[in-house]
């Protein structure tokens, strides 16, 4: 089931907008745009989760057209984000969109032409694998916690090679961080798969329950965990999920769920608030109207967040959540492993929020030091070492130095008198060694 983002369907459908220019180019007449209005309506009231609030919501298009607030509409595009703007208006649901793609259309109509089916098909597959199916990132952060960033949930038919390999890649982790803050949504069904790994897999756990209409007639669904999965399990380790404002549909499920659970942490934004599950369905021969035609509720106790979002469990600005989410992580390994704690304090000065140090504490650092000198170039501290090692010098918690690329040590800067006398370098195991200042 796919409850994917409005805005990356219209932008996946541009390149077919600019080359249907003939259709939005022809005569586009007040019965024409009455026609488009009454077809939406019929197609509102077909496919909506609700149909009572359908023929409200339907009714007050009509309204709309009869006030003649969309006379101004020039052409057929700018009608189709009028009547967008219209709908999420009268309805609050950000799903709710309208576009003007008769190829779409024509091929909705052909859709039981097999040799089409296939066509569309192919061409949705290479456009995932230009995307690697949403998996933009996967990397180890310090202290072994895996990290996947997720742009969107893509159809597992077409991306179970990639996903498969990102939950063997993310294993070994002792603790995993999702990044969903710029997660649009997706396939529900990817949502499950990934959330699979998170549990055991004799033991039925249910992760969505839903509902939408199809063809006319009400399907009712559950999705659990999966028993075989193409990885190891992550169970009992420490899960978070970073989230953001426009964490959207899928991503705030998968979210949303999994806190239900008691399974993961949730760090960062109040999510959308896009709860639904959507289908794309034809208005004339020119128009679409994406809709939502089902209820998705948590298994907990069957409520979802449209409208209101889901709320992290530690609410901060989305731009600091990882490191957040980083910091959390090692705590709680720390705390389940007290040999882990020494790890997750030399970690700390580089996970903290630090003020940029002023250009003239900058400078102050920068001099000749035993056997290494210390420039300020383009506002940064440039370390040489040996005349021929250069590596740049990041500003930590305190006089604390942090060198590019280099986990095991980093630099202390010691002042004497106010004045920059020493850099100290400390290992981390403890050990320390002083280079004096030469000038």
């Amino acid at each position: 089931m796919n409850i994917r983002h409005w805005a990356l369907i219209l932008a996946a459908t541009a390149s077919s907008l600019v080359s249907t220019a003939a259709a939005q180019d022809a005569p586009f007449t007040a019965a024409d745009k009455r026609a488009v209005v009454e077809q939406l309506g019929q197609t509102l009231e077909a496919n909506y989760v609700f149909p009572e609030k359908a023929k409200t919501i339907a009714a007050t298009l009509r309204r709309h057209l009869d006030a003649g607030d969309y006379d101004a509409a020039p052409d057929r595009r700018a009608l189709a984000s009028k009547l967008t703007d219209d709908l999420i208006a009268a309805s609050s649901d950000l799903h709710f969109a309208v576009g003007v793609d008769p190829l779409w259309v024509a091929d909705y109509a052909a859709k039981q032409d097999p040799a089409r089916v296939a066509a569309l098909r192919e061409e949705e597959r290479r456009d995932e694998a230009r995307k690697n199916f949403g998996f933009a990132g996967l990397r180890y952060l310090d202290g072994n916690i895996a990290y996947i960033d997720l742009t969107h949930f893509a159809d597992p038919e077409l991306g179970y090679d990639a996903a498969a390999a990102a939950m063997r890649f993310i294993e070994n982790g002792d603790a995993v961080i999702y990044d969903l803050r710029y997660n649009n949504g997706g396939h529900l069904e990817m949502a499950q798969l990934l959330a699979s790994q998170l549990f055991r897999g004799d033991k039925d756990v249910e992760l969505f329950d839903y509902y939408y209409t199809l063809d006319g007639r009400r399907v009712e669904r559950g999705q659990w965990v999966l028993p075989a999965l193409p990885a190891k399990r992550l169970t009992g380790k420490p899960v978070y999920v970073l989230t953001g404002s426009t964490s959207f549909s899928a991503a705030e499920w998968f979210a949303y769920t999994l806190k239900k659970l008691g399974r993961a942490t949730l760090v960062g934004e109040r999510t959308a608030g896009g709860a639904h599950p959507v289908d794309r369905k034809p208005v004339g021969t020119d128009f679409f109207l994406q809709v939502p035609i089902g209820q998705i509720r948590d298994p907990v106790d069957r409520s979802d967040f449209e409208g209101r979002g889901v709320t992290p469990d530690h609410p901060v600005a989305s731009a600091d959540a990882l490191a957040v989410a980083h910091r959390l992580a090692l705590a709680d390994l720390a705390k389940a492993d007290p040999a882990k704690r020494a790890e997750a304090d030399w970690l700390a000065p580089e996970l903290s929020k630090r003020p940029q140090p002023s250009a003239t504490a900058l400078k102050a650092v920068a001099g000749r030091y035993e056997g290494r000198r210390i420039d300020l170039v383009d506002g940064k501290l440039l370390y040489t070492w040996r005349g021929r090692f250069r590596l740049m010098l990041e500003p930590l918690a305190g006089d604390l130095l942090g060198l590019e690329g280099v986990r095991d040590f980093r630099f202390r800067i010691v002042r004497k008198g106010g004045k920059v006398t020493a850099l100290e370098r400390i290992d981390r195991d403890g050990t320390t060694q002083s280079y004096a200042r030469l000038d």
